[in-house]
């Protein structure tokens, strides 16, 4: 039986020697294309983002939701990182506000074209801010990239 077992052992490694090339371009493939994600948002995303923000104002204003509001002094690295905590924020107040999809699908895309970014803290380490200075604080942050972006 031990025996057995052992050929089985060898003669998949045998198998798999030819393969890894194969299994080496595959990887390389797929690093590939999770490189591809664009590493920040255009001028347009974020003008668009802006404009989405003031046709939910109301609802954002009107919420009780206590945020966490990343500080407008960012590292240029963490900038999708201060961004996607800024949507995924956004996102409780659409929820907890039963703001229609059709009125805040932006938000979740534009979260999804964040690229992630490593080594940035984590949302929940920013000061918990009450939604009108989350808003306002959100607003400062873009315009401080679209001035940025802009020159």
């Amino acid at each position: 039986m031990v025996i057995q077992k052992s050929v089985q052992f060898q003669l998949t490694c045998n198998l798999c020697r030819g393969s890894h090339k194969t299994q080496v371009w595959l990887c390389f493939l797929i690093l590939s294309f999770l490189s591809t994600c664009h590493s920040a948002p255009s001028v347009s995303e974020i003008k668009d983002l802006r404009t989405s923000l003031s046709n939910l104002k109301l609802y954002i204003e009107r919420s009780t939701a206590i945020l966490y509001t990343p500080t407008v002094q960012f590292q240029d690295k963490c900038k999708n990182m201060i961004l996607r905590c800024y949507m995924l924020e956004l996102m409780v107040i659409l929820y907890e506000e039963e703001i229609p999809d059709s009125e805040g699908q932006f938000i979740y895309h534009f979260n999804q074209s964040l690229s992630p970014e490593i080594g940035c803290p984590p949302c929940e380490t920013y000061n918990p801010q009450n939604s009108e200075t989350f808003f306002k604080s959100l607003k400062n942050v873009l315009e401080k990239l679209l001035v940025e972006y802009e020159h």
